[in-house]
């Protein structure tokens, strides 16, 4: 993807730090990765290289940026700082650091002088990463304040190991933030947003939930299989839920070994020879007769059976 800005990046930081004192340029090309290997160093390493410490490496740093934004080379690329705030505007007016430097460019050099003008600028408010956020930037107080309680709102809403789909995650989201401005509350935008939060993430197939629940952050065959057999809605062979695992996930999963993985957690029920359902669905474990005579005691004889009643024989015949 071409860069999303209209200035030259390279060019503008050449002129800016034209200036600078010979160790001092040296140190902020370090520090923000500017050379052509794009590789941040950090005050250690720097310092070990002119023999130096850590905090006098820190000291030059401060100093540098402090003589970049008193210098007039600075106050002629006012435009820049323009753009890029637009461009913040643009984006959700508060973005992780990732997202944002990766919408300007792919390129690793070229995000890495971006993020030399997002530190110099006076318009651009970095909050660094905690628990419940990665690194982002911001514009607006009004809207990065609003957005934040909002993501904390929303993980408060979700229990445990609730999974739902994005489109009704955006919407609860887009509730929450009904206070901002019409021209932030667009689908695209709380995409941003969401990606923000630490605590809220999607899984494999595209439905989000707490971060930490086993449906969100999966870690083995067996929370593959959950949501597989999630998706298909009705029980399964564990031939089948083997298969189905690798084919949408491209996951190497052994028959054996998903059966083994199934007959140990007790989210998964054996309701026939090698079929498992979902305990969520409201099976027991038995052979077949017993488990029909439990749903047919529980719901009463039926014309049309209820759709996990209906799979389940469907399963079995």
């Amino acid at each position: 993807m071409a860069n999303t800005v209209t200035f030259k990046p390279k060019q503008v930081t050449k002129r800016m730090l034209s200036n600078l004192p010979e160790r001092a340029y040296e140190v902020v090309t370090n520090r923000f990765g500017l050379s052509d290997d794009a590789q941040r160093k950090t005050l250690e390493a720097i310092g070990k290289k002119y023999g130096i410490t850590r905090e006098r490496v820190r000291q030059i740093e401060n100093s540098a940026l402090s003589l970049i934004r008193k210098s007039q080379a600075f106050k002629d690329e006012k435009g820049v700082f323009e753009e890029l705030k637009k461009l913040l505007h643009t984006l959700g007016g508060v973005v992780s650091e990732q997202e944002l430097l990766s919408h300007v460019s792919k390129d690793k050099l070229t995000q890495n002088h971006i993020h030399l003008y997002l530190t110099l600028g006076d318009d651009f408010i970095k909050h660094k990463e905690d628990d419940h956020f990665k690194t982002r930037w911001s514009v607006s107080d009004e809207v990065s304040d609003e957005v934040h309680k909002s993501l904390k709102n929303l993980y408060s809403s979700l229990s445990d190991n609730e999974i739902i789909s994005e489109n009704e995650l955006i919407t609860r989201f887009l509730d929450e933030v009904k206070g901002l401005s019409e021209q932030y509350r667009t689908e695209e935008i709380t995409r941003r947003w969401l990606e923000i939060s630490k605590k809220i993430n999607k899984n494999p197939l595209g439905e989000w939930g707490k971060s930490t629940s086993s449906s969100i952050k999966t870690r083995g065959v067996k929370d593959y299989a959950f949501l597989m057999m999630r998706k298909h809605g009705s029980p399964m062979h564990f031939r089948e839920v083997a298969k189905a695992v690798a084919n949408t996930f491209d996951k190497k999963c052994h028959t054996a070994t998903c059966h083994n993985e199934l007959i140990k957690d007790n989210r998964f029920v054996l309701v026939g020879r090698g079929i498992y359902a979902l305990s969520e669905w409201g099976y027991k474990s038995g052979v077949v007769r017993d488990v029909i005579r439990e749903l047919l005691k529980k719901n009463g004889p039926k014309r049309k059976p209820d759709k996990y009643l209906s799979g389940f024989l469907l399963s079995v015949i």
